[in-house]
C-alpha cells in the first residue's frame, strides 16, 4: 500500500529544520585561512581607526588661521620646515606661516589643522602660495572617526568576507575563533547510476546529483566525505547509510525517497529509529523532498531529479549547515524582479524555476522539468512563484532568491 504523505508549505518545512539544528562547537585557525568562515566571537576594536590625526593627501600641513585671507589676489606664502613619508612623525612644531610637506597617511605634526594639497599651491624652492583660506580641520582624517577603541565592529556569526579579514588584521588577530564546520556526508542512491568515467549503457545514467552536491558545498567553503552510489536492495543501502549517519554531522542521501517499490529511504529511517520531520513538501519541484534526525544527526534525503535536488539543497540543507555554524544569515538573499516572459503552468504548489536575474529582469533558465540539468547551469537565481489556478505573464512582479551569494539574508520572508 502506498504510503500517504502531507505536504507541508516550504516555510513551515524550512522551520522545522532550522529549529532541531544545534551549533557544533567552536576553533582557533590562523587569519589567513579564516576567509569564508563563521565568526564565533564579535570583533572589537582594540585602538581607534585612524589611530591618530593623518593626511589622506600629498599636500602640506599648515596652521589654518594662517591662511586667513588668501586669494587669487592676495597669495599668501608659508615657509616649508620639515618633510614627512608616511610612517614617520615630524618633531616640529608649527609657527606662524611655517608648512611641513606630508605624504598620505602621515601624522599630523603638532599645531597643524589643516591640509592643503599639492594642486592648491605654487612651490618654490623653500616656500610655497595659497590662494585660498582653509578652515579648522580641512582635509584631515581625525583619530577614531572611522571606529573608536572598545566598539563591537563585527557581530558574532558573521561571516568572514575579504573586508573582515581586513579589520581583522587591523585589530592584530593573527588567530581568529570560528565555529566547526560540520562533516558532510554525500550517499547517491539507484542501480540506473553510473560513475561519471563510465560509458553509457542502455537504462542507466550517469551521477550528476554527487558532484553537484560536493560543489554546492565547497561554494560554502565545506569538505565532505563521498560515500559512493548504493544500488536499490534494503540492506545494502541501509549498511552504508548507518555507517554514514554515524560518522558525519550531516548525511545527504540523493534518490530514494519517493514512493516507488525501489524507494527504499523510508524504509532505512524507519529502521534506524530516525525521526522524520517531513517527508512531503508543497513544492516543485522536489515536493518528495525528506528531512529527518537519527541519533541528533541531520539526514537529507533529497530528490534524485537534478533540479529537484540541486533546489532542495539550497533551501533545507544550506540553512541547516550555516545554523550548525552558528552563522546569523541562514537563508537565501531574495529580491523582487520583473518577469520577462511568460509562465503559463499553473501548479497547485509554490514553484522553483530556475531562472537568470540581471538586477530587474528575471527569466526562466530554460528546460525546467524537475529532472532538468542545463538550467542549473544557466541560472543564477531561483525564480519564486506561488502555487495557484492561474500562470503568470511579462511583467508581473516575482520573488527572486539569488544563488551564489557569500552572505544571505536573516530572515526568510517568502
Amino acid at each position: 500500500m502506498v504510503e500517504k504523505r502531507t505536504p507541508l508549505p516550504v516555510a513551515d518545512a524550512v522551520r522545522r529544520v532550522v529549529e532541531q539544528v544545534r551549533s557544533i562547537g567552536t576553533e582557533l585557525v590562523y587569519l589567513q585561512e579564516s576567509y569564508g568562515r563563521i565568526l564565533a566571537e564579535p570583533i572589537v576594536a582594540s585602538n581607534d581607526v585612524p589611530p591618530f590625526d593623518r593626511s589622506p593627501y600629498d599636500g602640506f600641513a599648515i596652521r589654518s588661521i594662517d591662511s586667513k585671507g588668501a586669494s587669487g589676489d592676495n597669495r599668501i606664502a608659508f615657509k616649508v620646515i620639515d618633510h614627512i613619508g608616511a610612517g614617520e612623525v615630524s618633531a616640529k612644531k608649527l609657527q606662524a606661516f611655517e608648512a611641513i610637506r606630508i605624504m598620505t597617511g602621515a601624522q599630523l605634526p603638532e599645531a597643524a589643522d589643516a591640509v592643503v594639497m599639492f594642486e592648491q599651491t605654487l612651490e618654490t624652492a623653500r616656500d610655497i602660495t595659497i590662494r585660498k583660506p582653509f578652515i579648522p580641520l580641512e582635509n584631515i582624517s581625525l583619530q577614531g572617526e572611522d571606529l573608536q577603541k572598545g566598539e563591537v565592529v563585527i557581530e558574532q556569526g558573521s561571516f568572514i568576507n575579504p573586508g573582515t579579514i581586513a579589520l581583522l588584521a587591523t585589530f592584530g588577530y593573527s588567530q581568529v575563533l570560528v565555529s566547526k564546520q560540520p562533516i558532510v556526508g554525500i550517499l547517491s542512491t539507484g542501480t540506473e547510476l553510473l560513475a561519471v568515467e563510465d560509458e553509457l549503457e542502455p537504462g542507466k545514467i550517469r551521477n550528476s546529483n554527487g558532484p553537484m552536491i560536493v560543489a554546492q558545498l565547497k561554494r560554502m567553503g565545506l569538505r565532505c566525505k563521498m560515500y559512493g552510489i548504493s544500488v536499490d536492495k534494503l540492506e545494502e543501502s541501509y549498511q552504508v547509510v548507518k555507517k554514514a549517519a554515524e560518522e558525519t554531522d550531516c548525511l545527504i542521501t540523493t534518490g530514494g525517497v519517493s514512493v516507488g517499490d525501489f524507494d527504499f529511504l523510508p524504509a532505512i529511517y524507519k529502521k534506524l529509529g530516525a525521526h522524520v520531520l517531513f517527508n512531503k513538501v508543497s513544492m516543485r519541484p522536489g515536493s518528495v523532498t525528506t528531512v529527518a534526525i537519527a541519533n541528533g544527526r541531520l539526514l537529507f534525503g533529497l530528490s534524485g531529479n537534478p533540479s529537484a535536488c540541486f533546489t532542495g539543497f539550497e533551501l533545507f540543507t544550506r540553512p541547516a549547515l550555516l545554523k550548525m555554524m552558528s552563522a546569523t544569515k541562514l537563508y537565501m538573499p531574495h529580491t523582487k524582479a520583473i518577469l520577462g516572459e511568460d509562465f503559463t503552468k499553473a501548479n497547485p504548489f509554490t514553484r522553483f524555476v530556475r531562472a537568470v536575474y540581471d538586477g530587474e529582469i528575471v527569466t526562466p533558465a530554460g528546460f525546467n522539468k524537475s529532472n532538468a540539468v542545463s538550467s542549473i547551469a544557466r541560472g543564477n537565481a531561483l525564480m519564486v512563484l506561488p502555487g495557484g489556478s492561474r500562470g503568470y505573464t511579462i511583467g508581473d512582479s516575482v520573488d527572486v532568491l539569488l544563488l551564489g551569494v557569500e552572505e544571505g539574508s536573516d530572515t526568510w520572508q517568502l
